[in-house]
């Protein structure tokens, strides 16, 4: 039986999606789990993993062009199944002839609309604006319809103010003159992270609830593990954050769920997003079933998901289906912050710096290795005592550091 291969949600934001390369052509054999096109997020650029197997019948969505969340991309038949009609292509997508062998144009001629539908431009030259910070709004395209090209942003020259003359110190006692505006333009991504944490609190209402953690028992147990593990096993503070929190959720499953109007959705899975700061902009990919996972299997598949992500083939689940989150900011030496929700989960962790600090034990003064870290929640999952239990089992199994090895 024919299957349809529609445009996934890689995540909440996500509205459209670009296939940017197709890795089979039609009429090659399709495994189920195998991946068959890498798909442009306004985030990330992810693999596409094909949910049947069978044969590639057509390829509905060409290469570069924009496809709406849930449309057509292309139809999985049975070997020697008569490929169905497919319904209407979305519109400036080439849907192929059933005759002919598909032709995917190569990326630098490859049309991509924007959200707002007016921006039209290759991949590449969306790349190369993203590298070079130019808005393809202030670009003029010299493809066809407009469309922008890699030529175009290698040829674009920003409008120049001219030069102000030079400052002249303002008399004592009189006010320094206000410096220039300036209009900086918003990438895409940019934009959609501002639209999904503004949708997180407007809907969302957080509450904040924070805890010292004493971390002296766990740094020596990561100097311990790092010091006989080999150099690709190493654990970080954020793989021990990790674990605790697959720990903590185990206990408290109301943390893992996503709320769903009149009932809340437990997930059995605990697929724990951490957030990774690229170039463009932030993302959320998670380690999965962090519950079957030792420390030490979370440490390598934190640092695999962290290389993809920067090197753009990071997988469909990877991107979408977390169901808690961490961020963590200790390597900035933040000490504290509160962190936004991520939709639809129910709580991010934010996790500062381990700070040498000045302590108290038993009445005695001494030197701790202390974190602080911030639980944001959404009020209409769990109450602020719940909220203070689950922090706790956090705090416990940091320092209780074998808790992490067992």
């Amino acid at each position: 039986m024919a299957t349809n291969v529609v445009m996934p949600q890689m995540g909440y934001d996500m509205r459209e999606g670009t296939v940017v390369r197709w890795h089979k052509e039609e009429g090659e054999t399709v495994n189920r789990g195998e991946v068959i096109a890498d798909i442009e997020t306004d985030k990330a650029t992810v693999e596409f993993e094909a949910y049947t197997g069978g044969v590639l019948g057509r390829i509905v969505a060409a290469a570069g062009v924009a496809v709406p969340v849930g449309e057509l991309i292309a139809i999985i038949t049975d070997p020697g199944e008569a490929v169905p009609d497919a319904p209407a292509a979305a519109p400036g997508a080439a849907a192929p002839s059933p005759a002919a062998p598909v032709v995917v144009a190569p990326p630098q001629e490859a049309v991509v609309s924007a959200g707002d539908g007016q921006v039209r431009a290759s991949p590449i030259a969306r790349r190369l604006a993203r590298e070079r910070g130019i808005d393809l709004a202030l670009v003029a395209g010299s493809g066809p319809n407009g469309r922008i090209t890699e030529r175009d942003v290698e040829n674009y020259q920003p409008t120049v103010a001219p030069a102000a003359p030079p400052s002249v110190p303002a008399p004592a006692g009189e006010p320094a003159p206000a410096a220039a505006e300036a209009r900086i333009e918003l990438s895409r991504m940019r934009q959609t992270i501002a639209r999904v944490t503004s949708d997180s609190k407007t809907t969302a209402p957080h509450f904040y609830v924070t805890a010292a953690v004493d971390m002296g028992k766990a740094m020596a147990l990561r100097r311990e593990i790092n010091d006989a593990a080999d150099p690709e096993s190493r654990v970080s503070v954020n793989d021990l954050m990790v674990k605790a929190c697959a720990l903590a959720l185990a206990k408290h499953p109301k943390f893992n769920a996503f709320y769903r109007g009149d009932y809340l959705q437990v997930n059995g899975a605990m697929n724990i997003g951490i957030a990774i700061a690229l170039e463009t902009g932030l993302i959320l990919p998670g380690v999965s079933n962090c519950e079957s996972k030792s420390l030490l299997q979370i440490a390598a598949a934190t640092k695999d998901l962290i290389a993809r992500a920067n090197s753009g083939t990071l997988r469909n689940e990877e991107y979408s289906s977390t169901t808690f989150s961490i961020s963590n900011m200790g390597m900035f030496d933040v000490e504290s912050f509160t962190a936004i929700i991520y939709p639809p989960h129910a709580a991010i962790l934010a996790v500062g710096s381990v700070k040498e600090q000045p302590v108290v034990r038993d009445g005695q003064l001494g030197i701790g290795q202390m974190m602080k870290a911030t639980l944001s929640t959404d009020h209409r999952v769990a109450d602020g005592a719940e909220a203070a239990q689950f922090l706790m089992e956090i705090k416990r199994a940091l320092e209780n550091p074998v808790s992490l090895l067992l």
